[in-house]
């Protein structure tokens, strides 16, 4: 035993670690594992500490990128802010008690206008031993107000109720610089009646549902807190008063690591924005609120949003976050208590069973967490500045340009995923064709816009227009809208295709009505004599393309004039023009943009219909 304890091993270079891995890649470099994000950040599949520059400091120290408390959430535990749905008062003071009861640790729900003015219907109690955890939005002054007629001690109300005009403006499409002032002193009103309260919000919600990428949601973060900087400035406000009237908050998507550096770079950027202010070491601390984005969830499959909330919390966790809110697997169509029930419980697993509470930043000295989270913050802050030397957050909504650069990444995203580059389970990949949910737009229209407005999207939305157009031409059918598959040969030999023929259709609502193995023409005409489908698509290997597949093509084409005929898979250069001049429609492979296929496939079943209801 002594003898093995002595043993040593040869300590390995990164140069021996790339020779392995080489070797094991058949020839192929490294460089060929890279990978490229929204936010032009290359990943290598190997860090080292070289990488790690600067090194990580302690929690609650330096630039706080490990967050804000030395001892992280042993004595500061993330606040359970689940926003309450109801519809009365009473129903929210009921459900709220029985919330608090169930691991809930803040006061949240979604202010309206008719339940402001009877929020003094709280009970005292819960006002008083809970924070507040609120986006007041339009209401915040309505809300401070109701809250102050209270007669309970305003140092005893916590948290925030706060609002964001600017991100409110570019959601809207209404920019309104008067509202400003008005704002201000609402904001200066509460700090004499509640002290301990934030009520100044920078929200990013908007932007990150309109398809931005994270450097520019750190960068909108950042110019939007300075905006209110100048503006309370302008009123005589010190900063480090205007700093601790803050709160940020934050979506937090599905890439796990990008989320997760995203939260750690907006308190280094805020950090040194804050230092530039002269304010002292304790008020740069930044305060975050984040949600799980709804820019992510889809109404298909929605059980799948369990996993994606789940996903998206533990990164807003690891990435520090002061309170949480998890949002309901079936938001999109309307939550429900056991969906509530779930939401909440997922923090509860993190924090109870998962024991992030007890473990002080967890993600901290991760070499490729702390190198991600560096070149995030690089590359917000050049961003800023090229905002800032625009005029600022309200200069460049005002020329359009930062919606331009927002819809400029969203339009990749959703090419990645219209191309099935990027999955969506159970909407682009792995969908059930013959699944039913009630389909909802996000999107909502203001009149009198004066600065083009930033949609609030998702990203399953355009496959999930394609399902209820399926739905409703299959209901005017009569029938489920289904592909033929020419399933030339064994099994073993159309296996492939077909089934990944039947994923890319499903992504539409469609099903597929599969041939008994091809080996004749003779087999081949008698399948497409019996096919309630207007579309065929050739399944098979390469070679039975050539030896089979040409053959039926030429032959059935002219025997079947209205069906149009695609081929799974894309054949070489070469071949590809003689099955286009046999009669092949479209060439259906991996590449594919597979929702315009799909929407090309559901117009011409549209117009066929249409012809034969006008006949």
């Amino acid at each position: 035993m002594d003898q093995i304890r002595s043993q040593n091993f040869p300590i390995k270079s990164l140069d021996d670690w790339i020779e392995k891995a080489e070797l094991s890649l058949k020839g192929r470099k490294i460089e060929s594992l890279q990978s490229n994000t929204y936010e032009t950040i290359t990943l290598k599949p190997l860090y080292t500490r070289e990488d790690e520059r600067p090194v990580s400091n302690y929690p609650g120290g330096t630039d706080f990128r490990r967050g804000i408390d030395p001892l992280g959430y042993l004595i500061n535990e993330w606040k359970v802010a689940q926003r309450i749905s109801y519809e009365t008062v009473g129903e929210l003071t009921q459900k709220l008690e029985e919330a608090f009861k169930r691991g809930q640790t803040a006061i949240s729900f979604e202010v309206s206008e008719e339940v402001v003015p009877h929020l003094s219907e709280l009970p005292t109690e819960i006002i008083q031993n809970y924070p507040f955890a609120i986006n007041s939005k339009w209401h915040q002054a309505a809300l401070l107000n109701n809250l102050a007629a209270l007669s309970i001690d305003g140092t005893q109300l916590t948290g925030y109720i706060a609002n964001d005009p600017i991100a409110l403006f570019a959601e809207e499409g209404v920019l309104t610089e008067t509202v400003f002032k008005e704002w201000s002193v609402d904001v200066m009103q509460a700090e004499d009646r509640f002290p301990n309260l934030r009520t100044i919000l920078i929200d990013t919600t908007s932007y990150h549902n309109g398809g931005a990428n994270a450097v520019q949601e750190l960068a909108i973060a950042a110019a939007t807190g300075v905006f209110y900087l100048e503006k309370r400035t302008e009123y005589g406000i010190e900063p480090e008063r205007t700093l601790s009237k803050m709160i940020f908050q934050f979506a937090i998507g599905s890439n796990f690591f990008m989320e997760l550096a995203k939260l750690r770079a907006a308190r280094i950027l805020w950090n040194r924005i804050s230092e530039l202010y002269r304010a002292e070491e304790k008020a740069r601390g930044m305060q975050i609120a984040a949600v799980t984005s709804s820019f992510t969830k889809t109404v298909f499959d929605p059980h799948v949003n369990l996993l994606r909330g789940a996903n998206e919390a533990f990164a807003a966790v690891l990435g520090g976050v002061q309170y949480l809110h998890v949002e309901p697997f079936d938001q999109l169509t309307g939550s429900s208590p056991f969906s509530e029930r779930i939401a909440r419980n997922t923090q509860l697993i993190l924090k109870e069973e998962a024991l992030l509470q007890k473990v002080v930043d967890p993600a901290g000295g991760s070499w490729y967490i702390e190198a991600l989270t560096t070149e995030l913050a690089d590359k917000a802050w050049a961003l800023f500045q090229t905002i800032d030397a625009k005029g600022g957050i309200l200069e460049v909504l005002k020329t359009n340009w930062l919606q331009q650069e927002i819809a400029a990444v969203f339009a990749q995203k959703r090419i990645d995923i219209e191309t099935r580059k990027q999955s969506i389970i159970g909407t682009n990949v792995y969908a059930r064709p013959d699944e039913t949910a009630l389909y909802k737009t996000s999107l909502h229209d203001k009149q009198n816009k004066n600065i083009a407005a930033i949609p609030q999207r998702r990203l399953a939305e355009p496959y999930e227009k394609l399902r209820s157009k399926a739905k409703k031409l299959a209901e005017q059918k009569g029938a489920a809208l289904t592909v033929g598959l020419l399933c030339l040969g064994e099994l073993k030999q159309h296996k492939a295709r077909a089934d990944f023929m039947k994923g890319f259709l499903s992504a539409g609502g469609i099903k597929t009505v599969d041939s008994p193995p091809i080996g004749t023409v003779a087999e081949a005409r008698q399948y497409l004599t019996e096919l309630p489908s207007p579309f065929v698509v050739f399944c098979g290997t390469n070679e039975q393309y050539e030896q089979l597949g040409h053959k039926l093509l030429t032959t059935l084409k002219p025997e079947f004039p209205k069906l149009k005929f695609f081929l799974a898979g894309l054949p070489d250069k070469e071949n590809q023009s003689q099955w286009l001049a046999d009669g092949i429609t479209q060439f259906i492979h991996v590449k594919s943009n597979c929702y315009e296929t799909l929407a090309g496939m559901l117009e011409e079943w549209e117009v066929t219909f249409d012809e034969s209801q006008q006949a």
